[in-house]
């Protein structure tokens, strides 16, 4: 091998290591500039704070509150500090007393747990009261109705009709109504394992307009109050069948609509109620009443009424008797045929 060619060799070595050396101190420098001016992660103890932001009345979900680092300064001895206590397990089932915005430590003074006073008081929607009913296990859905669920409520009643069966009617006087107490409990109760018990209870607190908890007061002394469980998905279906029906108007934006889905499955409904009458279940019920019978507070209802009945025609042969526009029919062996002859 020549010289020549030793030569260029040797300065493409040398030039490739200028360029690495070169590369390298550049990447370097952009690195080591790059972590400079990275801010620095805060250090301190982990504080339980709101996700979103949580009105007053919010019941506090698992996804309502999260564990962030806070300053240790700024750390005040209200604040769920990770660690300390079980916060995740103490929040969780309470409503908010005052508003708590995102972002934002959540305080034990703004929380009210389930059994201590004003408890009810603070979960009730502003504008919406509590009433309570007595329910028998048959008519509270087996004890498969917690706080927190939908429910339809059904009014069974009689009324004393003409004939010798009287009418038994049920119908859906109120639907989507809100439970928030079973017994005076207003949480799930759960067993050691954490798995939800299914028991019977003997009272249902349910929340309603103050219209609404008037006619439930009503329909108490009326007749027999039951529970019909509704599905969570019943509320999408109740929005569309309004849109359908040019109840309300969609919005387009995608908050509004969402808005627009929390108001609806937070009201309560009492218009457009269903009714079914004993005629409807066995051909062997009345499916009305005898007008002389019907109370006169229901005579606006939804009860059918009957006309009267026309006078059942005469058996047998009968006689005839034309008196101008008079026309009067006799049996032949009536008492006043038999008197006629």
């Amino acid at each position: 091998m020549d010289v020549r060619k030793l030569m260029l060799m040797a300065g493409a070595l040398v030039f490739a290591a200028i360029c690495a050396v070169t590369a390298r101190s550049m990447f370097g420098g952009a690195s080591q500039q790059a972590q400079a001016n990275a801010p620095a992660e805060p250090t301190g103890p982990l504080v339980l704070v709101a996700t979103k932001t949580l009105p007053v009345g919010t019941i506090i979900g698992p996804d309502a509150f999260r564990y962030q680092p806070w300053p240790k300064d700024l750390v005040d001895n209200a604040y769920f500090i990770k660690g300390q206590q079980p916060a995740a397990q103490t929040v969780q089932g309470t409503v908010v007393r005052y508003a708590i915005t995102a972002g934002q430590p959540v305080t034990q003074g703004a929380l009210i747990k389930p059994g201590d006073r004003g408890f009810l008081a603070a979960a009730l929607t502003p504008g919406m009261r509590a009433v309570s009913i007595s329910v028998t296990a048959q008519a509270s859905v087996a004890g498969f109705v917690f706080p927190g669920d939908r429910v339809d409520l059904l009014l069974t009643q009689t009324v004393a009709g003409g004939g010798d069966q009287p009418l038994k009617a049920t119908e859906t006087i109120i639907r989507n109504l809100r439970v928030l107490a079973t017994d005076q409990k207003t949480d799930k109760t759960s067993d050691a394992d954490g798995k939800t018990q299914v028991t019977t209870f003997s009272n249902v607190t349910l929340e309603a307009t103050p219209k609404i908890a008037e006619k439930i007061a009503v329909a108490q002394a009326v007749g027999t109050l039951s529970l019909s469980l509704r599905s969570i998905a019943d509320d999408r279906m109740e929005l569309e069948r309004e849109i359908a029906a040019g109840e309300v108007n969609a919005p387009a934006d995608p908050k509004a609509e969402k808005d627009m889905l929390l108001q609806i499955a937070s009201r309560p409904i009492d218009t457009d109620p269903s009714a079914t009458t004993g005629g409807d279940v066995s051909r062997y019920q009345p499916h009305n009443v005898a007008p002389k019978t019907v109370p006169p507070a229901m005579m606006s209802g939804p009860v059918p009424v009957s006309a009267p009945s026309a006078p059942s025609a005469p058996r047998g042969p009968v006689v005839v008797i034309a008196r101008g526009n008079n026309v009067s029919i006799t049996p032949i062996n009536s008492s006043a045929a038999t008197a006629g002859k």
